[in-house]
């Protein structure tokens, strides 16, 4: 029987939603501390399971691990497994299904927090506080900015319209009938959808074309009443500018559930910052997305035991 370990386990909940029998698994809860933990623990393992992108796979990590056979991500896409080093050392990539409605449902989580200052109004309850001391920043007739419109883009797009929102989009090849399909028009370029809108949401996929894409420049042009969610990928926006723009008031804030270091320090501006609204990387955490990936995660180790591998990743 092989064994398989289950890596970012944050909740303790993965081997309770499938029917892992036919391996003999084991979770981490626990993030390791570095590359040398990581194959320590790994060694004598032959499937290892992980979590999106909270556990890299570089060439050298296949390297030392001569007894790896199978690695199975969660998401049909991850960026941060070599697949290339993968099939260099004999070692079968697959994936799983992802939902993208939890995403979507938390991207607006955020900018409804943001705006009505649910931080501020309910910690002021909970601890004895003013009875209000802010004034909610209206969604309806306001201006929706999407930067990206691919799955998640377009239903945060719906939902904006649902509000009575003027939803504007762009992305380098944005076209308008892709942009009416959801009720949007396309801003001509990302300026000008960065200084129109009051609301900035983030929805692209990280690639070399879109690291950096927001930075102190783009930051520059946003109102200083306005706000950037992200809930893609923390390298298209410039962390230390956005920081920077936070601190000095140049926006009004930001939600944020992605950063260039997971789990985020704990001292980091962002865990401090007051028009900061941060959850740690919960978009694709729920129960309809942990149930897929944990039982087709079984799934693929079944298939690969029977010598018919599915949902390769190449």
């Amino acid at each position: 029987m092989l064994r398989c370990a289950v890596l970012d386990d944050y909740q303790g909940v993965a081997l309770g939603l499938a029917d892992w029998s036919r391996v003999r698994a084991t979770s981490f809860r626990e993030r390791f501390a570095d590359q040398d933990a990581l194959v320590a623990a790994l060694l004598d393992y032959e499937v290892v399971v992980i979590m999106r992108e909270r556990t890299p796979f570089p060439a050298e990590v296949f390297a030392r691990l001569p007894n790896l056979r199978l690695l199975i991500t969660s998401g049909m896409r991850n960026a941060a497994v070599d697949l290339a080093a993968a099939r260099a050392h004999g070692v079968t990539v697959c994936g799983t299904a992802s939902s993208s409605t939890p995403p979507v449902e938390l991207t607006w989580a955020l900018i409804l927090g943001l705006t009505r200052h649910l931080l501020t109004e309910a910690g002021a309850l909970r601890s004895g506080g003013p009875w209000q001391s802010t004034l909610g920043t209206d969604l309806h007739g306001r201006t929706l900015g999407l930067l990206g419109l691919g799955k998640i883009g377009s239903r945060v797009a719906e939902v904006g319209r649902a509000f009575g929102m003027d939803v504007v989009a762009w992305s380098r090849h944005l076209t308008e009938e892709r942009t009416a399909a959801v009720g949007a028009r396309p801003a001509p370029t990302k300026e000008a959808l960065l200084s129109e809108s009051d609301i900035v949401s983030v929805h692209l996929v990280l690639s070399e074309r879109t690291r950096g894409l927001i930075g102190e420049r783009e930051l520059a042009l946003m109102r200083p009443t306005a706000y950037l969610v992200n809930t893609a990928r923390a390298a298209i926006v410039d962390q230390d500018a956005l920081v920077s723009a936070l601190a000095a008031g140049r926006i009004a804030g930001a939600g944020l559930d992605v950063f260039d270091i997971e789990p985020l320090p704990a001292g980091h501006p962002f865990r401090t910052l007051p028009n900061v609204l941060a959850t740690p990387h919960l978009g694709y955490v729920s129960e309809l997305n942990y149930g897929t990936y944990f039982r087709e995660a079984v799934q693929d180790i079944d298939a690969f035991l029977d010598q018919a591998p599915i949902r390769l990743l190449t």
